[in-house]
């Protein structure tokens, strides 16, 4: 079994609550082992939040959704980093609307952006499948979802290379920022 980043998008965001409480019962059945998971909103305010919305961690380890890794996919697109990237640009999200056009070199940050595009809800689950059929019927045929997978040590690397791009941009402009007002 490989840890994966589950991105399942719908067309109505009361889906995303029930795909919710339905994934719990495949997870319940033994045909998925949940790490996290957690329903995620996109604003429509023009301001490209992203915000938790529901969260569930069986494991108990961390308790809550900031200090997971979903919280942490969901730090960085709320980050400048996401605007100073475009990944909330029309021509970014125009492009990759359809799935079948995505390109293998899109990170889960375009991902999320063009899937949970704004005003939807989508779900976002960190899980280990021996099969992936309970799921994709769960989401895919019963709900009439979208769903995507990512491996998690490949989201984990981009979640850690985003953190260092931020922090390096921080510190450039504030040595900038420095030098610009010593006179």
């Amino acid at each position: 079994m490989t840890k994966k980043v589950i991105v399942a998008n719908f067309e109505y965001n009361s889906q995303a609550y029930q795909a919710f409480s339905e994934v719990k019962k495949v997870a319940t059945r033994g045909q998925l082992k949940i790490e996290q998971m957690a329903v995620v909103k996109h604003s429509n305010d023009g301001n490209h939040k992203f915000s938790i919305e529901d969260f569930f961690d069986p494991t108990g380890s961390l308790g809550t959704s900031t200090g997971g890794m979903i919280g942490m996919l969901i730090g960085v697109l709320v980050s400048p980093l996401a605007i100073l990237l475009g990944w909330f640009g029309g021509s970014l999200i125009g492009a990759t609307k359809d799935a079948k056009e995505l390109s293998t070199a899109q990170t889960i940050f375009e991902h999320l952006v063009s899937q949970i595009s704004e005003g939807k809800t989508g779900l976002i689950v960190i899980a280990e499948e021996t099969d992936n059929r309970p799921l994709n019927e769960v989401i895919m045929q019963e709900l009439g979802g979208g769903i995507s997978r990512f491996d998690f040590e490949e989201v984990e690397e981009e979640i850690k290379n985003a953190n260092e791009v931020t922090n390096k941009t921080k510190e450039s402009s504030l040595k900038f920022w420095k030098e610009k007002h010593k006179e």
